[in-house]
């Protein structure tokens, strides 16, 4: 059986297929469909975008026949279920493409991150603080190898804070603390959460981190540092040497520092800005990075039938 899930992120639309019989990852590849441009915060799907995204999934469903997948899972996140329109996208994709989509929440999406990530990154007694920086939100998850203990989505986004703060290239000193004020009002929640159960470092999800982790290898080792790995654990000194360098480089010194993938080059400051306040806030000294996320938390999700959702058949 071949299987593909399909990630409606707010930024890309990402695909996985799997072949469940040999147990092995056939294709795993993401397009840039920026599904929040132009309406983010005004709750709303622009035209744009609403094209580009239909577009982005017919051109997965081409990936999916070429590899003869016999069914597809299809889960939208922060953009979509925060859109006024967001059901129109959904009736639209299924008009278009036949595909049914899975619309879930803060709380679905926080556990399939941890499923995800429980397949990349050994958790062990020690707590640990995931986080997953989307597009339109990030997911926190206070876990270890026995439970979750703690989760919570906050409407905190890489896109959704770029369009709400709009900062300067590069970005100001007093527009990072405007930021770092917002996130001491927003995420209050976390804090109470991190004070009870004392998480001792911090995993973050795909994503941002997985660029961090491809600059930070380019700059201090090689390439191949990363080669095979489901997890890379950072020198905390290499990491703030990188987000140093993110927060104080223009758009184009970014796009041309080596390991940035180019459609993250003009978020990667605000994240930069929200992890740095992560780590200094809670006082946390350790950091890794997990390559898996949603789409590894669904195909888990499956095997060991925790979850039932709604599929697509081709």
């Amino acid at each position: 059986m071949k299987l593909a899930v399909i990630d409606l992120g707010t930024n890309t639309f990402n695909l996985l297929i799997r072949d469940e019989a040999e147990k092995i990852t056939l294709y795993n590849d993401k397009i840039s469909v920026r599904l929040g441009d132009g309406g983010l915060n005004d709750d709303h799907i622009a035209e744009g975008p609403f094209q580009r995204g239909i577009e982005a999934i017919n051109a997965h469903l081409v990936t999916c026949r070429q590899w003869g997948v016999q069914e597809i899972y299809t889960f939208a996140t922060s953009a979509v279920r925060t859109a006024s329109n967001g059901s129109d996208f959904i009736d639209a994709v299924y008009l278009n493409t036949g595909i049914r989509i899975n619309l879930i929440d803060g709380d679905q999406e926080a556990d399939l991150i941890h499923l995800g990530v429980q397949q990349a990154v050994p958790l062990n007694m020690d707590k640990a603080l995931i986080m997953d920086i989307g597009g339109g939100s990030t997911e926190f998850i206070i876990a270890d190898s026995t439970q979750v203990y703690w989760k919570k989505s906050y409407l905190l986004g890489s896109s959704r804070l770029m369009q709400k703060f709009r900062p300067s290239d590069p970005i100001k000193a007093e527009e990072m603390e405007e930021l770092k004020n917002y996130f001491e009002e927003q995420l209050e929640d976390l804090f109470s959460a991190a004070k009870q159960f004392s998480p001792r470092y911090l995993i973050g999800s795909s994503g941002s981190f997985d660029t961090l982790a491809a600059m930070t290898a380019l700059r201090f080792q090689n390439a191949n540092v990363l080669e095979g790995l489901t997890s890379y654990t950072f020198d905390l000194y290499e990491y703030t040497t990188i987000s140093k360098l993110m927060r104080e480089s223009d758009f184009e010194q970014r796009l041309n520092t080596p390991g940035m993938i180019p459609m993250r080059a003009d978020l990667m400051v605000v994240a930069c800005v929200l992890i740095d306040f992560i780590l200094v806030r809670l006082g946390i000294k350790a950091m890794k990075t997990s390559n898996y996320a949603l789409k590894e938390g669904v195909l888990a999700s499956l095997q060991n039938h925790s979850l039932s959702w709604q599929k697509s058949l081709l």
